[in-house]
Order: structure tokens, then C-alpha cells, then sequence
């Protein structure tokens, strides 16, 4: 089945999107990691071009309601930022000599053929979110990801969302986007 890709004609319109880790493997437990996806998404927002209007990060996917500013392309700001979290994650996951990890991630049939390290699935999910209602929706989904799997009652007392930003009005994790 060919990968769904962001089309070349909406680059910079609003997305919402899924990137998840190879075999759903629950990489994300401890806060080295998460600081590594916080830290490399504030760069995206300050140096690539991404606009990051909410997020959610999971023990092993991440939601995003993006764009790219003009002169920038989404799904290129998207890659850089898998390559570098990859290449990040990898160095953690052999200081704390996750062999378990490392093992699956070695032999993941889910990689892209060529690939030796790879912790991101090739897709995105990319879903132009051409409605308000498609917007609402996707909004609500984020912020209740953590209290549907019972990581907490509420979603803004979810570290790593955008919910705390919203909600609380906290942008101490990472700073988000209005929506303008």
C-alpha cells in the first residue's frame, strides 16, 4: 500500500498528523525522551518554518495540528524532524542499554528497506483539516489522548499537550501557535 504524503498544493495549510513509532513500541517512558521531541519540535517552530497549533506526545506517537509558514514545506520540516529524533533517541536508548528496545528496533519488520535505525513508520497520516467541525474534532482528540489510556483524569494535567497551553494557559513545556 503506497504511503499517504502531504500534497505538494497544501504544504502550508493546516494538517493533522500521526506519527507513531515502529511497531507501536512504547519508546517514550522516560523524561530524556520526551525532552528530546519538546526540544526538536521548538526548534522546528523557531528555525524550519513549523507552526504548531496543538500536540500531544504518547509513550509511543505523537499528534500534531500543523503547517509550514510560506517558503517552507511540512512534510520536509516533518522528516527532519524524525531523522534527528531518531538519531537522538537511538544515542539514549544505548546509554540506558535498552538491548530490548534496540533489539526490536534492529529487527523491526516495519522498516523502510535500506534502513538500519529507524524508530518513526514511514507514515503520517496526514489529514487536511478542511472544516472547523474536522478542527473541533481532531482538537478534542489530542487533549483526551492521555485521559483515554488513563495517564491522567484530566487532559491538562498531561505534561507534554497542548492542552496545558490552552486550558491552563502554561507554554512552560513548549510554546504553541494561535490559531490567527
Amino acid at each position: 500500500m503506497p504511503t499517504i504524503r502531504i500534497n505538494a498544493e497544501n504544504e502550508n495549510a493546516f494538517h493533522f498528523l500521526a506519527l507513531t513509532t515502529i511497531e507501536w513500541i512504547n519508546i517514550f517512558t522516560k523524561p530524556e525522551y520526551f525532552k528530546i521531541l519538546i526540544e526538536s519540535l521548538d526548534f522546528c517552530r523557531k528555525k524550519k518554518g513549523l507552526m504548531l497549533f496543538e500536540y500531544v506526545i504518547m509513550t509511543n506517537h505523537i499528534h500534531l495540528i500543523a503547517c509550514a509558514k510560506e517558503g517552507h514545506k511540512l512534510s520536509q520540516i516533518i522528516s527532519d524532524f524524525k531523522k534527528h529524533t531518531t538519531r537522538e533517541i537511538l544515542e539514549v536508548l544505548k546509554i540506558d542499554n535498552r538491548k530490548y528496545l534496540l533489539n526490536i528496533i534492529q529487527n523491526s519488520y516495519s522498516k523502510k528497506k535500506g534502513y538500519e535505525n529507524q524508530i518513526w513508520q514511514r507514515e503520517n497520516c496526514p489529514k487536511l483539516i478542511e472544516s472547523d467541525k474536522f478542527l473541533c474534532q481532531k482538537i478534542e482528540y489530542i487533549h483526551y489522548n492521555p485521559v483515554k489510556k488513563y495517564y491522567v483524569d484530566l487532559p491538562e494535567h498531561w505534561v507534554f499537550s497542548s492542552a496545558r497551553n490552552r486550558m491552563l494557559e502554561k507554554n512552560d513545556i513548549l510554546e504553541i501557535d494561535d490559531y490567527d
